[in-house]
């Protein structure tokens, strides 16, 4: 019996070994890994350029205070904010902990002005922004804060494209809107364009902030660095993790200038967060995802999801819907998915789950065409022999 707690259900399935699109288990079974431990993996699996950074450092200082300056932090901030809409950046260890940050920020921010009572976040209904007590009424899920009350206040929500409730909401202790620029967990579903600008609008009009969750769906995935720059709008706040680390924890939250201020010493902390390691491994990272990487993303989602179209055409009584941007992909099926994704890793494809019965498909953003049309192949024969 394991030792472990049991608030994972885990497949019975381990892996001695990886390389970039492939995972070997212990049995010696090689998979086409579309997992990436669910869009962290960047870069796949035991890349050169990570190994060589990680050894490197390791091999000069794992760990200090942040009670000391951390040049290897330094280096990677600058590197983010010359690249983005930031001035600022606080590194954490996780998705949870930036989101986390990026609450705490908004609402410093308005204490810092004199506006102590603006403090209240409004977010979509059943999103998705961590585990944490906090993020998991931010999300708004009641299946996720069942049994972890008492409710924490400070939160509104609409439902996902609902604008007319959204502007309701907002009142005079509304302090700023977050949402998922791509919502990953709630089913791969993009928020539109001009529903970004709208929002943007909206909270330069009415003087609050906004958040966007870049957690999952940033650092190259969507083809761009950021999801949000295909709207072209600029945000306040954005909390970063998964990709950035390529497979090593790391967190962020990334701020404007006007924001950033009110952080003053001893506002937040982390202990870990922002440690040489992680910040050497982040860096080349960053050296990583270049145009034409990016060009990569783009050519291999338009593959992609063009022939995922095609099997939705063939199998109109399994596939509903294929949505995504970038290579964060989902296939909704017309029943519920587990059975699905049970039968793709019987054929060596692994994915995971999303809400709305979506398989979440997410290869690293160096993917190969070769490597494509094997999941392509082995979607195709699951929904041949699927019943």
């Amino acid at each position: 019996m394991s030792a472990l707690a049991h608030n994972y259900k885990r497949k019975n399935i381990s892996f001695s070994k990886g390389k970039g699109s492939f995972l070997i288990s212990n049995t010696g079974k090689k998979y086409l890994d579309f997992v990436q431990g669910i869009a962290v993996n960047s870069l796949g699996h035991s890349n050169k350029f990570l190994i060589k950074a990680i050894n490197k450092q390791a091999n000069k200082v794992w760990h200090v205070s942040n009670a000391f300056k951390i040049p290897e932090g330094e280096k990677l901030a600058k590197k983010i904010v010359k690249r983005t809409f930031a001035d600022s950046v606080i590194f954490q260890n996780s998705g949870a902990e930036a989101t986390e940050a990026a609450i705490k920020v908004a609402r410093r921010y308005f204490y810092s002005i004199g506006k102590p009572k603006k403090n209240r976040i409004i977010c979509i209904k059943n999103s998705f922004h961590g585990r944490t007590l906090a993020a998991i009424h931010a999300s708004g899920s009641k299946k996720m804060t069942e049994g972890f009350g008492p409710k924490i206040p400070g939160f509104d929500h609409f439902e996902f494209g609902n604008h007319k409730k959204l502007k309701k909401l907002i009142n005079k202790n509304t302090a700023a809107i977050m949402i998922e620029t791509v919502m990953g967990e709630g089913g791969i579903k993009v928020i539109p364009n001009w529903c970004i600008k709208s929002i943007r609008e909206i909270c330069n009009k009415k003087g609050i902030l906004l958040i966007l969750d870049e957690v999952q769906c940033g650092i190259g995935r969507s083809g761009k660095f950021f999801a949000f720059e295909y709207a072209k709008v600029k945000p306040d706040i954005v909390p970063i993790a998964k990709g950035i680390g390529g497979g090593f924890p790391i967190g962020a939250v990334l701020m404007t200038k006007k924001v950033a201020k009110s952080m003053t010493p001893g506002t937040h902390g982390s202990t870990f967060g922002g440690n040489p390691l992680a910040m050497a491994v982040g860096s080349a990272v960053l050296d990583q995802i270049n145009n034409n990487l990016l060009k990569n993303v783009n050519k291999m989602s338009k593959y992609f999801i063009s022939n995922l179209n095609i099997l939705k055409k063939k199998y109109p009584k399994i596939i509903k819907d294929v949505r995504g941007l970038g290579l964060l992909i989902g296939l909704q099926l017309f029943h519920d998915q587990t059975k699905f994704i049970k039968k793709l890793m019987n054929n060596n494809l692994l994915t995971i789950r999303a809400a709305e019965n979506v398989v979440r498909i997410l290869p690293p953003l160096n993917v190969k065409k070769s490597e494509i049309d094997l999941a392509l192949k082995i979607i195709d024969d699951v929904c041949k022999k699927y019943k």
